[in-house]
């Protein structure tokens, strides 16, 4: 089984975020500072290193001195277009790491410990894993081995973009993780903000936990 330091974040932003009026949510401001920040603060100590995958120009997160990488395929093809790109920029530029772990950029809340319990479930050798609470699987919150790559690129040139799907379809094995107190309030540990409204939500929970 990998190790964590054998395992790089990835950080997927590709979105278009169109439900927040466009533009990167992720650098929305959350309790004074951007969601981005909130989400490498979490990761950053459960892996060996972080990686943005994003669309468009990538010196709109040069603050975060963080190697950004875009989709591999034209057209925000949505985050298995992003994963796949992830994967390929680890074998050329990380070869001795076996496995990435995907955080959605909208989850400022994810477990701290979130890449331990995916390397300790149990399930088959490979280590796919996949989020799941009791909101169901979130599939975009996952370890993937760099073996995936493949048979990834050989779906999307088919034009496969439903990432539940594809990941139940290769094995994936679901890791439960469940609710989160934040602020008094007891929350799915996968909240995430795709509308003002869950930003304005987040906002207060962070509150409530400050206060």
């Amino acid at each position: 089984m990998a190790l964590p330091d054998s395992v790089v974040g990835v950080l997927l932003a590709g979105g278009k975020s169109s439900r927040m009026g466009g533009g990167d949510k992720c650098l929305r401001e959350l309790g004074g500072k951007p969601i981005l920040t909130r989400i490498i603060e979490r990761l950053q100590p459960q892996v060996s290193e972080i990686v943005i995958n994003a669309n468009g120009d990538p010196a709109r997160f040069d603050a975060f001195g963080l190697p950004v990488v875009s989709d591999s395929v034209a057209g925000y093809q949505g985050p298995l277009a992003g994963v796949h790109a992830a994967l390929e920029w680890v074998k050329a530029n990380r070869p001795g790491v076996e496995h990435i772990v995907t955080v959605a950029t909208d989850t400022p809340f994810f477990p701290a410990d979130l890449v331990h319990r995916f390397l300790d479930a149990g399930g088959d050798a490979s280590a796919f894993r996949v989020a799941q609470s009791d909101m169901g699987v979130h599939a975009v919150i996952g370890l993937w081995p760099i073996g995936l790559s493949e048979p990834l690129e050989v779906s999307l040139a088919r034009g496969e973009r439903k990432v539940t799907a594809w990941t139940k379809d290769h094995g994936a094995v679901p890791v439960f993780f469940s609710a989160v107190d934040v602020g008094g309030q007891s929350i799915d540990p996968f909240f995430n903000i795709n509308a003002p409204e869950d930003l304005a939500a987040a906002e207060t929970l962070l509150s409530e936990r400050t206060s």
